[in-house]
Parts: structure tokens; sequence; C-alpha cells
């Protein structure tokens, strides 16, 4: 199993960019930032208390996204899950990988991914973190389990996974545990089970190969401003049919590599392009440093962990 500190570099990898952010909602539900220049937004389930201490309320747009992301490691959950939010939005402005969209338009769209992987699913230990409105329709045709913080009758306290995870055949994992930091314990729990990653809190990174995750259930973000009002009205499940669909990514390793030799292609032209753009800045006599030279070094940055990822992959797959 990987590093878990790696997963918090990566994701902070995909924030090399010099987009500020433009809006920066924290809804009843959903957390959203959209950044200027990007047509679209990300997306994090907001914390489930509220508070009014935040002393940073106010001063977050115009900010670089970068800043914002930076504070992904911290564990007040509300700086991680505004960092989160920028996060993908960062993400979901760069292409999506190779994926089904899954019909969201009936009363049930946030249940999608379940009715997608049902037939699989018939007879299954199936553990599920994190409690999805409607699921119960699903308890007779599975050995169902749902863990929750904040556990209704029906559910099991979060702290059950260290002894019902290694014993599941399915684990179904809220992307949000990424940011509470729950994800690298659970998915260490969960390394023999199928594990899918799913909710609009999930990044679409390729790299979570190497924690175990077989399939992104992610989502695409179809109408940013539907979204956005959406959940600045209070919108729960129903973002699911105003804004944004399901999408499900398979990370077997062939898909996997394509979509990195994808990434890295894509990394090094925006390296060649800052790197000319800086012989140019250079070359007309200016003294002082490059502008854009923190974001280039950035770009190095995330071009070496995607090569790394690549010649793991490539060596414990492709290559045998």
């Amino acid at each position: 199993m990987a590093n878990p500190k790696r997963l918090y570099e990566l994701l902070l990898d995909y924030c090399s960019s010099d987009a500020v952010v433009d809006n920066l909602m924290i809804g009843l539900v959903w957390t959203v930032c959209q950044s200027q220049g990007k047509a679209t937004a990300g997306l994090a389930m907001s914390p489930g208390h509220a508070t009014r201490t935040l002393a940073w309320s106010g001063s977050l747009v115009g900010k670089p996204v970068t800043d914002l992301a930076a504070w992904i490691t911290e564990w007040d959950p509300f700086k991680a899950t505004v960092a989160m939010a920028a996060i993908n939005s960062c993400i979901n402005a760069r292409p999506l990988p190779e994926s089904l969209a899954l019909d969201c338009h009936d009363e049930h769209a946030n249940l999608a991914v379940f009715d997608y992987f049902l037939p699989q699913l018939q007879g299954k230990h199936v553990v599920v973190i994190g409690r999805y409105p409607g699921i119960e329709r699903y308890q007779d045709k599975m050995l169902l389990t749902v863990l929750e913080r904040q556990p209704t009758a029906a559910d099991l306290p979060d702290s059950a996974c260290e002894f019902l995870l290694p014993q599941a055949d399915w684990v179904f994992l809220t992307g949000s545990s990424i940011t509470n930091k729950t994800f690298p314990r659970l998915t260490e729990l969960a390394a023999h089970a199928t594990t899918v990653l799913m909710g609009p809190t999930v990044p679409w990174l390729p790299q979570l190969h190497e924690f175990g995750i077989d399939y992104l259930a992610g989502v695409e973000v179809v109408d940013p401003q539907a979204l956005y009002h959406t959940a600045a009205q209070g919108g729960g499940v129903r973002i699911f049919n105003n804004g944004l669909r399901y999408r499900i990514a398979e990370l077997a390793p062939q898909r996997s590599i394509s979509w990195l030799k994808q990434q890295i292609a894509d990394c090094f032209a925006e390296k060649s392009q800052l790197t000319l753009a800086m012989e140019q800045w250079y070359g007309a006599g200016n003294k002082a440093r490059f502008p854009q030279y923190s974001l280039l070094d950035q770009l190095n940055s995330r071009l070496s962990r995607l090569d790394t990822s690549f010649k793991s992959l490539w060596d414990n797959y492709a290559a045998g």
C-alpha cells in the first residue's frame, strides 16, 4: 500500500495552476469552489456540523487556488473541505478519463452507482461507508452493512470498519474519507475487497489504484451554475438532477497506464510552454525572477511524481 502522505502530495500536484478563486460557497451539504477562467467547479461534502467562528469567512474570493488547496493536510474540517473543493475545481478543468456516464435523471439519481454494480453485488457481503439516502432499497439484494459516524438505528458506527472491512466482498467508500483523513486506514482494511471510491468529492486521479481502489465513481459537472445554485440553496441529492452526473472509471492497469500517459503528455506540454515563456522573459533583459517560476517548479514536481507512478505501474503489470 502506498504511503498515506503520497495521496495528499498528488492532490496538491493537480493544483499546479495560477487560477484564483471566483466563488466559494460552504453549503448545507456541499461545498463548491469555482475558479476564474475555468468553466467548471469542484465539490466536497461539507462538514456535518455548523460553526460561527470561521476567521477567514469573506476573505477567500480572489485568492490563488493553490493557497486554499494547501489546507488539504489540515485537521480542521472546514479548511480541509474548502481545500478539497479547490483541488477538484482544478482537476475537473482537465479532461476526464475514459469512463461511463450513468443515467442520473430519476428520483434515485444519487444511487445510480449502486444500480450500475447491482448485478455483481447479488448475495455479496457489501459494506458502504456513509449513508446514502434511499440505500435501504438494496437490503434484500445483498448482505448490506452501512457504517456511519452518526449512525441511525439501521447503521453501525464507523469503528466497526476494523471488524467488517477485512471480510467484505465489496466496499463502497465515500470520497469525503480523503478529506477527513480516514481514507488510508479504510483502504488498508479493504485491501481484499473490490473497492469503489464514490461521490462528488472523488478526485479523478489515476494514481488511486496505488491505494487499492478498483473503480472511481466520481462526477462530471455538466452545468456549473445550476450546480452552484442548487448547492447554495441546501441541495443534497438534488445536485444529481441539477448540474452533474455520475461517471464510472475502472482503474484496471492498462486503462490507468493509458490515463497516466495522457496526463504526462499534458503536463509536459504545460511545462514546455512555461519554459519557453521563461526563456523569452530573461531573453528580453528582465533581471527579476520569472513571474511564473513557482508554477513551473510545481509542474516539475508533478511531472516527476507522474513518471514515478507510471514506472511503478508499468513494472508491475505491463512489463510482466
